[in-house]
């Protein structure tokens, strides 16, 4: 899958399929969980507001949800991506099954945000995947998004973010925070896509993953292409789960280090580099880590 080849994943994906203890947090849409493509018996879900399973599988949040969850978990062989089908999938549904305004992604306030972070490190995740869109700015709601992204520091848990797809120069409070790997959408050959967010604090600490022409589940049963920031930042937060999974013992600061600094660049620009899954994979082989 070229997707894969883009970012050096073919080669990790051969050794490992990720394993059970290790603990991906998906905060997104619910997901379609009787998808004959994923491997549904590797997820579980934690309480929210929302059920983690797709009530009407036509909403916009069940769709993005189950996207996103085929690039982590669908089962080898099939049309997704499917980085780490045996990792344990937690999933945090934080988008209500409505009509989305204009066809755009469901919003959350940094508070609900906040919130679904918080569970997620609570109920175990190693690695969080957000791709989601903040609505309803405040200084309180900013306040307790930056303490549940402060408390995932203290617990060990990385958290990877999609940059954005407002085709804007600048930052967040999400990119900006100097735990957070944001992630901008690439295409097939590596450039940023014209709607992702770029930034100095995104060029620092981010990422550039696939977000073009990337096929993954869609909540019909079957499968859809589609593009954008949200769908490349699960390619990182696959990569460090399959990381962890090949080296139990690894650090969080280790894995962190290994996949931003693969290329041992000085980050000058507001563009990251690519994601270097293989080269990530070498450097904690070359630590001396167990496998």
């Amino acid at each position: 899958m070229r997707t894969l080849d883009l970012v050096n994943l073919t080669a990790l994906m051969s050794l490992t399929s990720g394993g059970s203890e290790t603990v991906v947090g998906l905060i997104d849409g619910p997901v379609l969980m009787n998808h004959p493509d994923l491997a549904s018996e590797n997820i579980r879900e934690i309480s929210g507001p929302w059920h983690g399973a797709c009530a009407q599988a036509e909403s916009i949040a069940c769709m993005h949800g189950t996207f996103i969850a085929g690039i982590l978990s669908a089962k080898r062989n099939t049309a997704a991506p499917a980085i780490c089908p045996n990792c344990t999938l937690l999933l945090r549904p934080i988008f209500a099954e409505t009509d989305a305004v204009n066809g755009q992604l469901p919003s959350a306030s940094p508070v609900e945000l906040a919130a679904a972070i918080n569970d997620c490190i609570n109920a175990g995740a190693r690695v969080i995947n957000m791709s989601v869109a903040l609505t309803e700015m405040s200084s309180r709601g900013e306040h307790e998004l930056e303490d549940a992204l402060d408390y995932a520091i203290k617990r060990g848990v990385l958290v990877v973010a999609a940059a954005g797809n407002q085709a804007t120069v600048g930052s967040s409070i999400i990119t900006r925070h100097p735990w957070v790997i944001p992630v901008v959408g690439c295409d097939l050959n590596g450039r940023p896509i014209n709607e992702s967010n770029l930034g100095t604090s995104i060029g620092r600490s981010g990422l550039s993953a696939p977000g073009q022409a990337v096929t993954s589940l869609n909540s019909d049963g079957e499968t859809i292409t589609s593009g954008g920031t949200s769908i490349a930042a699960p390619f990182v937060t696959g990569a460090i789960a399959l990381l962890w999974s090949q080296f139990p013992t690894a650090s969080t600061a280790q894995i962190k280090l290994a996949v931003t600094n693969a290329n041992g660049w000085r980050r000058r620009s507001i563009v990251p580099p690519l994601l270097d899954a293989e080269a990530a994979y070498q450097i904690l082989k070359q630590a001396g880590l167990e496998s």
